[in-house]
């Protein structure tokens, strides 16, 4: 059975996010809010992880994987990000969206796509996130919350906890969140391709594509 934290969504309790965090260093699966509903991540470099994760979503390995970034220096570590792609991330994160990118070496084969070695970026400035990142010191390997043929993403913590409490090592309960997942903007290809419209506004972006 998973461990359950009921977090506060704006104050964060330290002793509850070193916890967390810990569950992830050690290799568990963890369900946590974000500012787009509730995500599913593990550590990084941590293949039986992401394994289960996979098995959870029901994804394949051409799945967009993304990774949770502390910020836009954490984030080009992972992803190749040219002067263009730069500003336009300088000017909308943190935020609802989900940047499509090269990745780098220091990105794990497994989570690039296969076909475009691309990777998912996101940078968010939701309070309980933003403790779990600074607790583990590293991005998280995530995905949205999308369970069956849902087309949006869980936002209820007790009705994650009973459809997923055998299947995950923890869960946050951070209240109730919104059901529409990211905006996806893909900048892999040198240009601006609006992939799915979610919670981040298209506004900045519709004149570039």
């Amino acid at each position: 059975m998973s461990q359950y934290f009921t977090i506060h969504p704006e104050n964060p309790q330290d002793r509850l996010i070193k916890q967390a965090a810990q569950l992830l260093q050690q290799g568990g699966v963890l369900v946590y809010p974000t500012d787009s509903g509730y995500a599913i991540g593990c550590r990084i470099g941590d293949k039986n992880a992401l394994e289960r994760i996979c098995r959870i979503r029901d994804i394949d390995k051409d799945h967009n994987f993304t990774l949770m970034c502390r910020d836009l220096s954490e984030l080009s570590t992972y992803a190749r990000v040219d002067n263009t792609a730069f500003r336009l991330l300088k000017n909308n994160t943190p935020g609802l969206y989900t940047f499509i990118l090269k990745g780098t070496k220091e990105v794990p084969k497994r989570l690039l796509n296969p076909k475009r070695k691309t990777i998912g970026i996101r940078v968010t400035d939701d309070p309980i996130t933003t403790a779990l990142l600074e607790a583990i010191g590293e991005p998280i390997m995530s995905t949205s919350l999308v369970l069956g043929n849902n087309d949006f993403a869980e936002s209820d913590p007790y009705e994650i906890q009973e459809k997923l409490e055998h299947l995950v090592d923890g869960i946050i309960d951070g209240n109730h969140r919104g059901e529409t997942p990211t905006t996806v903007i893909d900048l892999a290809d040198d240009r601006v391709q609006i992939t799915r419209v979610g919670a981040g506004d298209i506004a900045p972006f519709e004149h570039l594509t």
